[in-house]
């Protein structure tokens, strides 16, 4: 793996003759200082560019390889590293995608591209925004000890950086996180379907890797956050990957594409069972919402094998949740002003913060606190709304349903998957699995776990006469001679054909 490190420099210089940002942190960061950590790197692993370029048609030269743009802040000793502003985040974006570039090439071109970002603002705020100080410092030493993981997943084409200020408070408070862009499979333009969001999960997964090799990471407690489509992103990830320990989704597209969800399959209440804690905008007007998107349709309203937290902030539409470019670097507000939006967006840390705690750290307090009223945090009243959803118990799984016969036996198969079909009409293991699960058993010389995994074949399967032939053979090596008789013999009734059942029927000295 080819590492790069970024050595920033400042855009502008903070002075006090600029106006003050729009910007304003309420609440006081955590005990750690904060470090950044720049690394430019490829997944080897996936193609990114292809022969030639898809705008201009000319030949593609360097790396094809995908670029992960890494960002990683991380607990560190008090002042040591260089301080950061706001600018020297925004210019990351133009090397993105693209880390081969001179040093003097790349600092013209991270000029240009800082400028645009603030294009729309006025001169002085547009400085005054570049300016602000942020609370990361570049290469800081690393504090001693080892800290949960949280991988952040950005919006739909947006940069690592997106919810710098999170990410820094997070890290103050001991945490570990590590971000890269959200781009699509083969291009920087991300794309509204499920390629380009399992694009993201893949760049979720890469993280994920990448973080077991940091000496300052414990992988064992990791949650992934994502803001729109990394809140899609995340929850697809969290369905493949059970080491994901709590999901943070900040009006996460999870909600409002229910079209990718069904096209993924695999994104299932079933196979969502880490806790989640879902901060959405202000909720639209029935006129304003998308057909497809309703309680039928919703994912969150069918997760049932979770903790789930859904925080309503009643001042946010969707944009303000990146306070990068929805509060720093935007001139309108909409129907509140900078100081509310600062001070919900205090509020919306508060929450992250505990959650994170309560499920990573295992603090009690901070899980008192998500199940209180909302009079009773402290928040103003008309600030936010809560509702809390706890989990059922395990969900209905193959994996779960193995863990259970284990434990009440695996003579008990019919009656444990009945009740398995009770909580969860839509649980089925077809014959085929059944049948490939009992033949592992026999081969590993579990016989009696092999007989109850094929009984049970024939007893949702009467008319198969595969499913007793396969039983019959788990008896005989099971030693029951008779019970092997009985299912080969009603094996070669449903199917006369059965050559195997009979030859087995004549070893045994039963006739065919």
């Amino acid at each position: 793996m080819r590492l790069v490190f970024v050595l920033l420099a400042l855009v502008v210089a903070p002075s006090g003759a600029f106006a003050a940002s729009n910007f304003t942190r309420h609440n006081a960061p955590g005990p750690n200082a904060v470090g950044l950590k720049v690394v430019e790197q490829y997944d080897f692993s996936r193609g990114y560019r292809g022969e030639t370029d898809v705008e201009t048609g000319k030949p593609i030269t360097g790396e094809r390889a995908r670029p992960i743009q890494t960002l990683i802040w991380y607990p560190a000793t008090k002042g040591s590293g260089r301080s950061l502003t706001v600018g020297d985040y925004v210019k990351l974006g133009v090397t993105a995608d693209d880390f081969e570039h001179a040093p003097a090439e790349r600092g013209a071109m991270q000029a240009k591209f800082a400028a645009a970002q603030v294009a729309t603002l006025p001169p002085t705020r547009a400085k005054a925004e570049l300016a602000a100080p942020m609370s990361a410092r570049l290469d800081a030493a690393p504090a001693s000890g080892k800290f949960p993981v949280v991988i952040y997943a950005p919006s739909f084409n947006a940069e690592a950086y997106e919810n710098a200020d999170l990410c820094e408070y997070l890290a103050s408070h001991g945490y570990l996180v590590i971000a890269s862009p959200s781009f699509g499979q083969a291009s920087r333009g991300m794309t509204t379907d499920l390629e380009g969001v399992e694009a993201q999960v893949r760049d979720i997964e890469f993280l994920i890797g990448y973080a077991h090799g940091l000496p300052r990471a414990d992988t064992s407690r990791l949650a992934v956050a994502g803001y729109s489509w990394g809140g899609l992103a995340n929850a697809m990830a969290a369905a493949k990957d059970g080491r994901i320990r709590a999901l943070v989704t900040l009006d996460g597209s999870v909600r409002y594409w229910p079209n990718i969800v069904k096209q993924s399959q695999y994104l299932t209440p079933a196979r969502v069972t880490a806790p989640m804690l879902y901060i959405a905008a202000a909720p639209k007007s029935v006129e304003d919402t998308a057909a497809d998107v309703n309680r039928d349709q919703s994912f969150l309203a069918k997760m049932k094998y979770a903790d789930l937290y859904k925080v309503t902030m009643y001042p946010y539409v969707h944009a303000n949740f990146s306070v990068m470019f929805g509060q720093r670097l935007k001139g309108d507000y909409g129907a509140y002003d900078k100081d509310e939006l600062s001070i919900a967006n205090g509020w919306v840390e508060t929450y992250v913060l505990r959650f994170l705690d309560g499920y990573l750290k295992g603090d009690g307090a901070a899980r008192a606190f998500l199940d209180m009223p909302v009079a009773k945090t402290g928040a103003p009243r008309h600030l936010l709304a809560i509702d809390v959803t706890k989990s059922t118990g395990a969900p209905p799984t193959r994996a779960a349903f193995a863990a259970e016969l284990n434990r009440v036996g695996f003579d008990k198969a019919l009656a444990t998957y009945q009740a398995f079909k009770t909580r969860d009409p839509g649980f089925e293991i077809d014959e085929t699995e059944l049948n490939r699960w009992g033949y592992q058993r026999l081969a590993a010389g579990d016989t009696h776990m092999a007989v109850g995994v094929l009984k049970l074949a024939a007893d949702l399967h009467p008319d198969s006469w595969n499913a007793f032939d396969s039983l019959g053979e788990a008896y005989a090596a099971d030693g029951d001679k008779a019970s092997a008789i009985a299912a080969y013999s009603r094996s070669v009734v449903l199917n006369p054909k059965n050559a195997n059942g009979e030859a087995q029927l004549k070893a045994l000295g039963a006739k065919p």
